[in-house]
């Protein structure tokens, strides 16, 4: 998208969406709320869940069955023959929220205004698949919508409208996702807007400060308890809901969700040791102040 014309989106461009977990459909919503042309939604297939293992739909295609557009669910979005379906459809833009896979260029390519991408995260910081996540690891202050013209990098093309978002002391992954999901909804028809107004100019994105946010997995979710209260409650607030942090007692793994720091400064302690409990949860000792 970084050749795209110089002249502003028109007013009612053709949009594909491509979308799929339950954090891009309030973006999706949006653009049909606001009467935007949606030409098709792309989303990934249907996948087992459960212990039943029935394919379920994924939220983007239960969204777009109820205002009748239709879907693709390709497995690889910029195969050739796909790319072809998407030519034919002849759209102006494609927009992505989440869809789950890295677009090649022969597909952002296509549309003449090439694809527009909403990232949960203040880009160059968080590239990748878990921005929220890692926001919270890292005990962040703040983190982020950015609008992005998509190239074929990992989230790397410029930079066309930013939002700030203060991060919670307390504030799990599964509270800060659903306030970002909502907040992208109004912050895609602000850049939709700029777009088709010519105001917004492309920024490109200063390599040397980014940083990554790879796929969350299981790996993590131990938690090791001579680390600090402050990073352990980060942890644990950044697993929620998934996968959890995890912690043996009596043999028995448990799962941990929710978390804040009761003492950051005390030393004398014995990490992992229960200190006490109340209606709120467990006191837990740790390496340096307790949770």
């Amino acid at each position: 998208m970084n050749n795209c014309p110089k002249d502003g989106l028109p007013a009612n461009p053709k949009i594909i969406f491509m979308g799929t977990p339950d954090y891009a459909v309030p973006s999706l919503e949006k653009l049909i709320e606001h009467g935007h042309v949606l030409l098709a939604v792309v989303t990934q297939p249907d996948r087992p869940k459960g212990r039943s293992k029935k394919r379920v739909f994924p939220p983007v295609k239960q969204a777009a069955k109820r205002f009748n557009l239709e879907v693709f669910q390709p497995e690889k979005a910029s195969d050739r023959e796909f790319c072809e379906v998407i030519r034919e459809l002849g759209p102006d833009l494609l927009v992505v929220v989440a869809f789950g896979q890295v677009l090649r260029r022969e597909l952002l390519e296509i549309p003449r205004w090439g694809g527009l991408n909403i990232h949960a995260s203040l880009l160059p910081k968080y590239r990748g698949a878990a921005p929220i996540q890692w926001a919270i690891i890292n005990d962040e202050a703040k983190t982020g919508l950015s609008a992005m013209r998509m190239d074929h990098g990992l989230d790397t093309g410029p930079v066309l409208l930013q939002e700030e978002v203060r991060i919670g002391p307390e504030e799990t992954a599964g509270e800060l996702h659903d306030r970002l999901a909502s907040l992208s909804g109004d912050f895609l028809l602000r850049t939709m807007e700029g777009l088709t107004t010519n105001r917004l100019t492309p920024i490109p994105q200063n390599n040397a400060q980014a940083t990554y946010a790879p796929k969350i997995d299981r790996s993590i979710s131990l938690i090791k308890w001579d680390r600090s209260a402050q990073t352990l409650s980060a942890l644990i607030r950044a697993l929620d809901p998934w996968p959890g942090a995890t912690t043996v007692v009596g043999g028995k793994e448990i799962k941990l969700f929710s978390s804040k720091v009761a003492d950051r400064k005390r030393l004398d302690l014995t990490p992992g040791r229960i200190a006490g409990h109340s209606e709120d949860g467990l006191l837990v000792e740790t390496g340096e102040g307790t949770v």
